[in-house]
């Protein structure tokens, strides 16, 4: 983009997890990843846990990507300008962002991502749903741990691998453990093939039937206040996790931005999220 080009911008968040979103209906707006990190960061720029374009998917071929009956295509990319394949708490707000800018007429309508073409409804109250789909075990043997995270602190612990599409791994901790852990850099897996692509990864304590803390470190950003797939493979592995917990498919995770909730359908394994998203400011800015 030329020099001093202004991009029109919404701010929003769900559960504090926040993002700078933009019109790119023409899929006209290139954003590099240098610009990205710009916009993003906390004391230069505007602050953000990633960026989301909205692009007419008429306008825009992915390879590997069918955009189905979706009119728009979330464009989202990480505060270091990587590309995630799903961001739950990001694709909440966005179609509270395309209702909110007369981009979706109805309520309930579809999006594609990355990920694939989720379903999602904007409800009175504001919050918003999001189907999720399935969890693909990282291996076999899940809910066995499979994989040990070395913090940069020198603690080790097992996860369990899940793709919610994005890669996690999934450490149990106990409640009073979770507020102590120092998620400053990021954690180190064993072996170190397991996930290529890098991971997610939540530290979690189940605190009543159907309720659970998390805290997460997301690939590409650092840790951050919310996770919506996190929150999904926190509440999958959960459910794995002793024989007491396998008639529970409904899940209240809390996260340090708030709360989002999580249910699985029994008979199909489906996912969907459901928490805030609100929107808190629009501008320009100068990248």
């Amino acid at each position: 983009m030329s020099l001093l080009a202004e991009l029109v911008f919404v701010k929003g968040h769900g559960t504090a997890n926040d993002f700078i979103l933009y019109n790119n209906e023409k899929s006209s707006i290139h954003i590099s990843p240098t610009q990205v990190e710009a916009l993003c960061d906390r004391r230069s720029g505007l602050g953000a846990d990633g960026v989301i374009g909205a692009v007419r998917t008429k306008n825009i071929d992915l390879p590997g990507i069918d955009h189905g009956n979706a009119t728009w295509f979330m464009d989202h990319q990480n505060a270091d300008g990587s590309y995630a394949e799903m961001c739950g708490n990001g694709a909440r707000v966005f179609a509270r962002y395309l209702v909110a800018n007369g981009l979706e007429t109805e309520k309930e309508f579809t999006i594609s991502t990355r990920g694939g073409v989720r379903a999602v409804q904007v409800h009175p109250d504001l919050t918003v749903s999001i189907e999720m789909g399935q969890a693909f075990a990282a291996s076999p043997q899940a809910p066995t741990p499979t994989q040990r995270i070395h913090l940069a602190t020198g603690e080790v612990f097992d996860s369990v691998g899940v793709f919610f599409p994005n890669p996690h791994a999934v450490c149990w901790v106990d409640e009073a453990q979770l507020s102590q852990l120092i998620l400053c850099e990021i954690p180190a897996v064993e072996p170190l093939d397991a996930f290529p692509e890098g991971m997610n990864v939540e530290f979690a304590a189940i605190t009543a039937p159907g309720e659970v803390r998390m805290r997460v470190f997301e690939r590409g950003v650092g840790e951050t206040q919310s996770c919506g797939t996190g929150a999904c493979a926190v509440a999958w592995a959960a459910r794995r996790s002793q024989k007491i917990h396998e008639n529970q498919f409904v899940w209240k995770v809390s996260v340090p931005g708030g709360e989002l909730f999580v249910s699985e359908n029994s008979e199909t394994g489906d996912f969907t999220l459901r928490g805030a998203a609100e929107l808190v400011a629009r501008g320009r800015v100068l990248i």
